[in-house]
C-alpha cells in the first residue's frame, strides 16, 4: 500500500466526477485518498467512492474566474498537505491546463513521488510524466494516468463512473424525467425558450419533468419550468440532485456537471451537446446516450465559452421534437 495519497483535480464538479475512477484506481492501492479539489468541485469529491478526505483550495491557474496569486495562502496549503503527511501525489488536469504548478507546490510540502499529464518538460517537479492520446474520453484518460502512476482498478469494478450510496431519499415516484437548462459556460446552454418548450413538448407525450438547477438559476428554472414542469431550482445539494437523476427515467442536458452525474448514477442522457469541446472526450460516459446539436458548427473545438457565432445554430437546431424522440428512444431500448 502507498500511505496517503493526494489526488488533485481543481476544475468543476463534473469534471471531479469524471475522475472517479482514477480514484478508485488509487484507493485500491492506498492506506488513504485525500483529494485536493476546488470550491466548484468538493461537493462533487465528497460523492466519490474512494475518497477518504476532501482539502478544498482555489487554485488561481485552474479556476474560471481566478482570484490573485497570494504566496501565504500557497504557503498555507503547502502545510496543509504536509500536515496530512501526503507521501505521493496524482495530478489530473484537462489537456489545456498545465499540473506543473502544483506540482512546485507538492513537492515544497514534502510529497515525495508526483505524477501527472504533461506535454511540457516538468524537469524534477515530476517522476511520472504521462503522455496520452488527447481523443481519449476524460474518465479513460485520468485512469490512464493512475495506470502509468503504478494504481489498477480492482478485480470486478468496470472503470464507469459512481457515487457513494445510499443516497438521500427524493420523495419522489420514479420515472419522471429532467431537464436541467443551465450549465457552466453559456456556450453550452440550450436557449431558455426551447427548454420551456421542451417540458411543454414532454408534458404534452405524458412525462412528468422535473427542472433543476442551482441556487443562481431560480429564475431560468421558474421559466423553464413554467405551469407543467415542476421547477426545482436551487432546492437540491448535489447529492439530493444525484437521487433525482438516479429516479429519473431520462435526463436532458447540456454538456455540464449534471449529464456526468446522471451518468455516475446510471441514468440515461438526451445530451445537448455544444461542439466547442470535443463529444468523444466530453459527451456522458458508460451510459445510454443521444447526442444532440450539430457537431459540424462553425464553433467547433474553439473552446468559447460565449457562443462566437450570431444565433448559436449548434443548439438552436435542436428542436423541442428532437428532444422528446430521443427521451422515446432512450427509454424503449
Amino acid at each position: 500500500m502507498s500511505g496517503t495519497v493526494l489526488v488533485a483535480r481543481l476544475d468543476n464538479a463534473g469534471d471531479v466526477l469524471l475522475q472517479g475512477p482514477l480514484v478508485r484506481a488509487v484507493a485500491a492501492g492506498a492506506d488513504r485518498v485525500v483529494v485536493l479539489a476546488g470550491p466548484r468541485g468538493a461537493d462533487a469529491a465528497r460523492l466519490l467512492p474512494g475518497v477518504d478526505d476532501v482539502l478544498t483550495w482555489h487554485c488561481p491557474w485552474i479556476d474560471a474566474t481566478p482570484t490573485p496569486v497570494d504566496a501565504a495562502d500557497i504557503a498555507a496549503l503547502a502545510g496543509r498537505v504536509r500536515a496530512l503527511g501526503v507521501g505521493e501525489a496524482v495530478i489530473s488536469t484537462s489537456f489545456h491546463q498545465s499540473p506543473l504548478p502544483l506540482a512546485l507546490v507538492l513537492r515544497t510540502a514534502g510529497v515525495r513521488r508526483i505524477s501527472a499529464i504533461s506535454v511540457d518538460y516538468p524537469g524534477s517537479l515530476l517522476d511520472v510524466r504521462h503522455r496520452v492520446d488527447d481523443d481519449l474520453p476524460e474518465p479513460e484518460r485520468a485512469l490512464s494516468l493512475a495506470r502509468a502512476a503504478g494504481f489498477e482498478l480492482p478485480a470486478g469494478d468496470d472503470g464507469r463512473l459512481a457515487v457513494r450510496r445510499p443516497l438521500p431519499p427524493v420523495g419522489r415516484q420514479p420515472g419522471y424525467v429532467v431537464l436541467h437548462p443551465g450549465a457552466s459556460v453559456p456556450a453550452r446552454a440550450w436557449p431558455a425558450q426551447r427548454c420551456a418548450e421542451a417540458v411543454e413538448a414532454l408534458a404534452d407525450a405524458g412525462w412528468r419533468v422535473l427542472v433543476t438547477g442551482g441556487p443562481g438559476e431560480r429564475g431560468l428554472t421558474a421559466a423553464v419550468a413554467g405551469s407543467r414542469g415542476v421547477d426545482l431550482g436551487g432546492d437540491t445539494s448535489l447529492a439530493e440532485m444525484a437521487a433525482l437523476l438516479d429516479g429519473a427515467a431520462a435526463v436532458v442536458v447540456g454538456n455540464t456537471g449534471p449529464a456526468h452525474l446522471a451518468a455516475a448514477v446510471g441514468t440515461p442522457v438526451v445530451s445537448l451537446f455544444s461542439p466547442v469541446v470535443p463529444a468523444a472526450r466530453w459527451a456522458p460516459y458508460g451510459v445510454p446516450t443521444v447526442l444532440l446539436g450539430d457537431q459540424d458548427a462553425p464553433c467547433r473545438d474553439t473552446r468559447a465559452r460565449e457562443c462566437p457565432v450570431p444565433g448559436h445554430p449548434c443548439l438552436t437546431s435542436v428542436s423541442p421534437a428532437d428532444v422528446v424522440s430521443a427521451v422515446e428512444k432512450l427509454v424503449s431500448a
